[in-house]
């Protein structure tokens, strides 16, 4: 066995690494609990990588997508559960990485020189998103052809670039087989050629700078805060909430399967009650309510332009709040998060109860 460490340490140098973990330290304090989250939403991306390629080995895109993953339900053994922890892994994959945007948001971890590390955080949710939305289509029934065109519509609104760029991801006027090998292609190649280095990018920051502490630590002396070696201490820690996850993932996947619907047939109308994903929800019922205020298309532009214009200056905050203190723009900060996270949650269920 020291041969072989020898050999390893030799060529990856991993004396060097442990040594890093071993020195690296993790703040301790009443706010701890959040930092687990960022882990979390690593592992359930994890099994959406495992659980999609052994679904890559049975699902045909384009005319065959709808009769593959029938078989992939109900006639290939364990393929509904895979089916199943696919689906689960991706809704908890994008609910842990909501949950670690606003831990990151409201303990002030985006500010200096932590900037890069948040942004590149927005682009992976923003991804996250798109791989939801893509592999929401795969199945091509009923109900994800149209919620499909529910969201292509969203972005019909966008004025010049939303026409042509639905057009573009329809690959036509309507949602069809030429749609779903498109989305395929964003699903499988390019969204996961984007992810993967971004996403080494974002670890290496954190990794980098190091877990930041809250606003109520800051008047702590630096010696006087308490912390753990990142390794084996957290790391422990952070692998048994792997662990949750995982039990998590496997007993909704078994208790509550995803079925598959009627095949989508572009000439039957939609089903009732049709809405987009959890994820989307929010911004679907602000629509739904700047409609009514302000019918027609004037009132489609304003609601987008308002839910944009909100979602630019959340990316941007710390260009306002990039400093360590506090007073009245790290106030103004806080409060602007309170606002943008109760918003969420409260148009979020109140399409739910429209349905």
């Amino acid at each position: 066995m020291d041969k072989i460490r020898a050999y390893l340490d030799e060529r990856l140098g991993l004396e060097g690494l442990l040594e890093f973990m071993s020195h690296k330290k993790v703040p301790i304090h009443r706010h701890s609990f959040w930092y687990y989250w960022g882990g979390i939403t690593l592992i359930c991306f994890i099994v959406q990588i495992l659980t999609g390629i052994l679904l890559l080995v049975y699902y045909r895109p384009g005319q065959g997508a709808y009769e593959s993953v029938r078989s992939i339900t109900y006639d290939i053994n364990f393929g509904w559960l895979i089916r199943s922890a696919h689906n689960w892994s991706a809704s908890l994959f994008l609910f842990s990485a909501f949950t670690h945007m606003f831990s990151v948001y409201f303990m002030k971890a985006y500010r200096a020189p932590r900037e890069l590390g948040w942004w590149s955080g927005m682009i992976l949710l923003a991804l996250g998103m798109l791989f939801g939305f893509s592999g929401y289509l795969l199945p091509m029934d009923d109900l994800a052809a149209s919620a499909t065109k529910v969201g292509m519509a969203m972005l019909d609104i966008l004025p010049k670039v939303g026409p042509w760029a639905a057009d573009l991801m329809r690959g036509g006027v309507t949602v069809g087989d030429p749609t779903v090998q498109r989305f395929f292609a964003l699903h499988v190649v390019v969204l996961p050629m984007i992810f993967m280095p971004l996403l080494g990018f974002h670890l290496w920051l954190v990794q980098k700078h190091g877990n930041a502490v809250p606003p109520s630590e800051y008047d702590t002396p630096v010696e006087e805060r308490k912390s753990v070696p990142f390794f084996p201490n957290f790391m422990i820690k952070d692998l048994a909430m792997w662990l949750i996850a995982l039990n998590v993932i496997a007993m909704l996947a078994s208790l509550f399967p995803f079925q598959l619907g009627e095949q989508a047939d572009p000439l039957k109308p939609a089903p009732p009650g049709i809405h987009p994903e959890w994820y989307f929800m929010s911004a679907f019922q602000v629509l739904k309510i700047v409609g009514k205020i302000i019918p027609g298309t004037p009132g489609e532009v304003v609601g987008m332009g308002g839910f944009t214009l909100g979602l630019i200056l959340w990316v941007l905050i710390p260009l306002y709040d990039g400093k360590t203190e506090s007073g009245v723009k790290a106030r103004n900060a806080h409060y602007f998060g309170l606002l943008a996270l109760g918003v969420l949650i409260i148009t979020t269920i109140w399409g739910y109860a429209a349905l």
